[in-house]
C-alpha cells in the first residue's frame, strides 16, 4: 500500500523547529485522519501533530526529546488508495521522495550568517515587521553568573569558537579576560569550560531559550523603571461583591488600557527619527508556565468593559498556562501587565518585551497605617506597589508619573471599569 508521511507542520509564524515531547501512538497502531500522533513543544506553546489520513503506522522516524525542523518527515502511514483520495493526503513519490511542505517566508531557514528574526510592531497605520539579527541562545546549559567584567572585542577566532559552542557575547560577559584591555581570550574561555566541566546542568528548553533571547534584545534599549503605591481596598471590595470574581490582574489590565488610550505615546516606538503611536490598545498578560512565561494578548481592551473581558481573560490565561494558547493571541501587544505580587514580591523591575515599550508590574498587597484627617487617627489600609519599566528613548519620567496617576485613579473607582 502507498505510504503517507507525517511532516512537522509550521506551528506558528517564525517557528522553524519544535521538540518532540511525547509519542502518542506506536508502530502498528491503526489511526484515523486528524488524530494526534505527536505532542511537540515550540518556544511559544505545546501543540499536537496530527495525521492527514487514516491508516496503519508503518514507522516512526523521531524520538522523544528530539528537535525536528519544519517540513521534516516524522512518521510513515500505510493507507489505502481510497483513503488517500478521500482525505486528499499526499503519499510518497514513486522514487520515495517526500512532498514539500509550504512554509511562510519567516519560517524558511536562511544561511546562518544572514539569519533573521522578526518582531511584530503596531504602527499608526498597520502592523509592520522590523527585522534584526537573531541572537542565538545558549544551548550547552552553562552557568551564567553576572557582575564581572568581560571583553567588548572578540577576535575572529574567538567568535568561531563561540559559534561552535552556541555561545553569545552575553554568555561570556562574566569571564575576567587576561588579554589587552580585559579582552577574553580563547585560553580564558577554554579554562572556564574546563573549570565547569562536570557541573550539574540540563538542556535549556525552547521556552527558556526564547525568554533569554527576548530579554537580551530588550536590554539593548535604555530601560528605566518608576513606581508608586496604590490603595487596593476598592478593588478588594468590588471583587468580593462581584458575582463572577474577576481576576485581580484584569483590573490593572483594564485601568492601564484606559490610561494608555489617553496617552498612547507612552507605549510608542522609536524608529529612526519617528515615534510611532499604537493604533490599538492591545494589552498582554504575563502568565507563568513551566520554565518560562507566556503573554496572551487581549485586543482593544479600552473598548470593552471589565465584565466583557472576564471570559476572554480567563480563557487566554488558562490556555497560556497549559501552553495551548492560539497563535493569534501570542503577538501584537503594545504593553504587558505582570502580577509579581503572586510570588510575595512587593517590588520588582519587570522587563518589557522587545516588541513593546512598556510593562506594568503589580506587587503583593500589604496592610499599612495611613493617617485619616476625618477620624484624626491612623487606619489600616491595603496597599500595593505598581511599577512600570519603559523605553526611556520614547518617554520620560514625568509622562510615566502621570500615566501611573491615571492608572491609580481608575483603580480607585473599579465600578466604572
Amino acid at each position: 500500500m502507498p505510504k503517507v508521511p507525517i511532516l512537522m507542520p509550521q506551528l506558528g509564524e517564525s517557528i522553524a523547529e519544535a521538540t518532540v515531547l511525547r509519542l502518542l501512538a506506536a508502530v502498528g497502531d491503526t489511526v484515523e485522519a486528524d488524530q494526534e500522533i505527536f505532542e511537540v513543544e515550540t518556544n511559544k506553546a505545546t501543540m499536537g501533530v496530527t495525521t492527514s489520513c487514516g491508516g496503519v503506522i508503518d514507522s516512526i522516524l523521531v524520538q522523544e526529546g528530539q528537535d525536528v525542523v519544519v517540513g521534516a518527515n516524522m512518521a510513515l502511514i500505510e493507507a489505502t488508495e481510497e483513503e488517500i483520495e478521500r482525505s486528499g493526503a499526499t503519499p510518497l513519490g514513486a522514487d520515495g521522495t517526500i512532498p514539500q511542505l509550504e512554509m511562510s517566508p519567516e519560517t524558511v531557514p536562511e544561511p546562518a550568517a544572514g539569519k533573521k528574526d522578526h518582531a511584530h510592531f503596531q504602527t499608526s497605520g498597520e502592523y509592520i515587521e522590523e527585522s534584526s539579527l537573531k541572537v542565538q541562545a545558549s544551548v550547552r546549559g552553562l552557568p551564567v553568573p553576572v557582575g564581572m567584567k568581560g571583553a567588548h572585542y572578540l577576535s575572529p577566532r574567538m567568535k568561531a569558537r563561540m559559534d561552535e559552542l552556541g555561545l553569545t557575547a552575553s554568555d561570556i560577559a562574566f569571564i575576567v579576560g587576561s588579554g589587552a584591555g580585559g579582552r577574553v581570550t580563547i585560553d580564558d574561555l577554554e579554562s572556564f569550560l574546563e573549570y565547569v566541566e562536570g557541573w550539574p546542568s540540563r538542556p535549556a528548553s525552547h521556552m527558556r531559550r526564547s525568554v533569554a533571547d527576548s530579554m537580551r534584545r530588550s536590554w539593548t534599549r535604555p530601560i528605566a523603571s518608576a513606581g508608586r503605591p496604590i490603595y487596593m481596598d476598592p478593588i478588594i471590595t468590588h471583587r468580593r461583591n462581584h458575582p463572577r470574581k474577576p481576576g485581580v490582574t484584569l483590573y490593572f489590565v483594564r485601568a492601564l488600557a484606559l490610561a494608555l488610550a489617553e496617552s498612547p505615546e507612552c507605549a510608542g516606538y522609536l524608529v529612526g527619527g519617528r515615534i510611532l503611536t499604537p493604533k490599538a490598545i492591545d494589552i498582554g498578560v504575563a502568565a507563568r508556565v513551566a520554565d518560562g512565561v507566556m503573554v496572551p494578548v487581549m485586543r482593544s481592551v479600552n473598548e470593552h468593559s471589565l465584565d466583557e473581558l472576564i471570559d476572554e481573560y480567563n480563557k487566554n490565561v488558562a490556555q497560556a498556562r497549559n501552553r495551548r494558547l492560539d497563535a493569534k493571541y501570542q503577538q501584537g501587544g503594545i504593553a504587558t501587565v505582570t502580577n509579581f505580587g503572586g510570588f510575595g514580591l512587593t517590588f520588582a523591575s519587570p522587563m518589557p518585551l522587545p516588541s513593546e515599550s512598556l510593562i506594568l508590574g503589580v506587587g503583593a498587597v500589604s496592610k499599612v497605617p495611613v493617617w485619616s484627617e476625618e477620624v484624626e487617627a491612623f487606619i489600616p489600609v491595603s496597599q500595593a506597589n505598581i511599577v512600570t519599566s519603559f523605553d526611556h528613548r520614547v518617554v520620560d519620567g514625568g509622562d510615566i508619573g502621570r500615566l501611573l496617576q491615571r492608572v491609580a485613579d481608575y483603580l480607585q473607582r473599579p465600578e466604572y471599569l
